[in-house]
């Protein structure tokens, strides 16, 4: 028994230096970059008790730091790669479906009215002519 967790204690020796000599040789950016995206994930999660939620700053923070990782040190993360894939997939989506109706615009219900009354009003006129006064009015 005590064998056994002098091995322990022996391997877990080893891995933490073997953890600090492969640290020596990181750059300082990656270590500040690192530092960074713990030190966010930590804010986030004094935030609440249970399920962390993020808001769109923080996912925007995690998504532009995590790029700056090894991959390596993107494993303890909270979010995981499918997760900032998912949330760039609805942020593009969101882009390009904000404004998606097929068609024109619709025409105000007032500039409407005043089309129609240029025209029966003035039935020698064309539509240019109709045009050319409604942008004199400023329509």
């Amino acid at each position: 028994m005590i064998g056994l967790v002098a091995l322990r204690l022996i391997c877990l020796i080893v891995y933490r230096l073997v953890g600090w000599v492969v640290l020596l040789g990181r750059s300082e950016s990656d270590k500040d970059v690192e530092i960074l995206v713990l030190r966010h994930q930590v804010a986030v999660l004094r935030r609440k008790s249970g399920r962390p939620r993020m808001c769109w700053a923080d996912r925007a923070l995690i998504v532009a730091l995590v790029g700056r990782l090894p991959s390596g040190r993107r494993i303890g993360l909270l979010v995981t790669p499918a997760t900032i894939l998912r949330w760039h997939r609805r942020l593009v989506a969101r882009r390009w479906t904000i404004n998606a109706r097929p068609g024109r615009p619709a025409i105000p219900s007032g500039l409407r009215t005043l089309t129609v009354r240029l025209a029966t009003e003035n039935p020698t006129w064309g539509y240019r002519r109709v045009q050319g006064e409604l942008a004199g009015l400023g329509y």
